[in-house]
């Protein structure tokens, strides 16, 4: 971990996070989660919130795809989005569903740099985000595809948009 310039568990805990939660609306499976988990501890995203049919941990396949993450990143369970999705509103979030609808913006628009805290949802991996977590949301974002296929895995679409919130939050020290 020291060669590589890496943290344990209980250092991580204290590193300032992004004011990003991350919400998971109905995922099915425990790799797609424990996948997202691995992706927000390494764009140190605030909490993770697991929604509905959602598995939570301790799963064998969560632990196998987060490699510890799940140890490391916060988390809650949520007997619904909707719930989940009001609370963050009263805590002052955006909420911004991942989602190809009808006046979505293509993800190169979206400018998270506003100095707020926003909340991401991610759907099912079949029926996508539902639709009255759509119709709560302040934005829908799409990521643009140009293939035969016009959806990704949600682990896919999850690093994708968390990359780009990094960035749009000016802690990519790559620059």
């Amino acid at each position: 971990m020291v060669e590589l310039h890496r943290v344990g568990v209980e250092e991580y805990k204290k590193v300032e996070k992004l004011p990003v939660a991350v919400v998971l609306d109905n995922v099915r499976s425990e790799m797609n989660v424990g996948s997202v988990f691995r992706t927000a501890d390494a764009f140190l995203i605030e909490r993770l919130c697991l929604c509905g049919i959602t598995p939570v941990p301790p799963k064998a396949e969560i632990h196998k795809t987060a490699l510890g993450a799940e140890e490391s990143v916060s988390w809650q369970h949520y007997p619904t989005t909707l719930e989940c999705v009001n609370q963050l509103k009263a805590e002052g979030y955006t909420i911004c569903s991942i989602e190809q609808v009808h006046h979505s913006v293509s993800l190169e628009r979206f400018d998270v740099n506003d100095g707020g805290k926003v909340a991401i949802v991610f759907g099912n991996e079949v029926k996508g985000v539902s639709q009255e977590v759509v119709d709560a949301s302040d934005v829908c974002v799409e990521i643009p595809q140009h293939g035969t296929k016009h959806s990704l895995n949600i682990s896919c679409c999850a690093a994708i948009v968390m990359w780009h919130v990094f960035q749009g939050l000016g802690l990519d020290d790559s620059k």
